[in-house]
């Protein structure tokens, strides 16, 4: 197949995902997110580029797949780049997928994708909404060119009003940063969302020099709790196991308070798991 592949994300020991495809209309991305670990596999990373002959040969990879299994878009860059607005790959792939009745995981951090409402109400489609912040602020220096919070929690309002199954991944969370995430969680419950899945940062040399040289106030703290005292596990640096179950234990406690919920993404934590799937894929209508 040119473009479809089977989700392995690199023998994960930690990784909960049932069996799914992966998908990527576009080579990298340009949403430019200092914690991303695609810089370490993907040249240019964050130069993002539309895929040759992506439309064209995406069908002929549908009919050799299996239909029961759903595909996830995407998942080493968004699918709504700024390109998207006038490329329209990923607004195409929904259409052929719709009409080829594959199960569809749509995962992004862009309100670009309320432009295709009208896909998103009629197809097997669940999307995964990414925020770990409200802080605006905060947001425009972890993500210089991801839209802002505000407009990502408006663009959930307008699909849960419509019946688009959603799920927020609280993700990452990086300590001394992002870990107070009940005011998000309250947020995200009022307007309806259901169940979130949480992780902390997995740190890969090149994005934790990102994230010191943009916060040195918390860099010698960061280098400590990653470099000297955490874990090396599948190629990615993490937190101490009692440093990763304090912070997924408050987010568990949080999604509680507020009725959400509750799965991680590669932990490998004894936290129970109050939602289904971590990735979401038990939104999707017809398995």
């Amino acid at each position: 197949m040119h473009f479809l592949r089977r989700f392995d994300p690199w023998k994960g020991k930690h990784c909960t995902c049932k069996p799914k495809y992966s998908l990527a209309p576009y080579t990298g991305c340009d949403h430019r997110c200092l914690y991303c670990y695609i810089t370490t596999y993907i040249p240019n990373a964050f130069f993002c580029r539309a895929k040759s002959g992506f439309l064209k040969n995406l069908p002929n990879d549908l009919k050799n797949a299996d239909s029961t299994i759903p595909i996830s878009i995407s998942n080493s860059s968004d699918p709504y780049p700024t390109i998207e607005r006038s490329e329209e790959l990923t607004r195409g792939t929904l259409k052929i997928l719709n009409e080829y009745g594959f199960k569809t995981l749509l995962v992004t951090k862009s309100d670009i994708l309320l432009r295709d409402l009208d896909i998103l109400t009629q197809g097997n489609i669940a999307v995964t909404m990414t925020i770990n912040t409200m802080d605006d602020t905060l947001a425009s220096r972890m993500e210089p060119g991801a839209p802002p919070p505000t407009k990502r929690l408006s663009a959930l309002e307008v699909l849960v009003s419509s019946a688009v199954p959603v799920m927020v991944r609280v993700d990452p969370i990086i300590p001394g940063l992002n870990e107070d995430v009940e005011p998000l969680l309250k947020e995200i419950s009022d307007i309806g969302v259901k169940c979130i899945t949480t992780s902390t940062y997995k740190a890969r040399r090149d994005s934790l020099k990102r994230l010191t040289d943009e916060f040195p106030e918390i860099g010698e703290q960061l280098e400590k709790q990653y470099l000297s005292s955490g874990e090396f596990v599948n190629r990615s640096y993490y937190l101490a196991a009692n440093e990763r179950e304090r912070i997924m234990k408050h987010v568990y406690d949080c999604s509680k308070k507020y009725g959400l919920g509750f799965n991680m993404c590669r932990e490998g934590l004894a936290i129970q798991r109050t939602s289904s799937s971590c990735d979401g894929v038990h939104l999707l209508s017809r398995l």
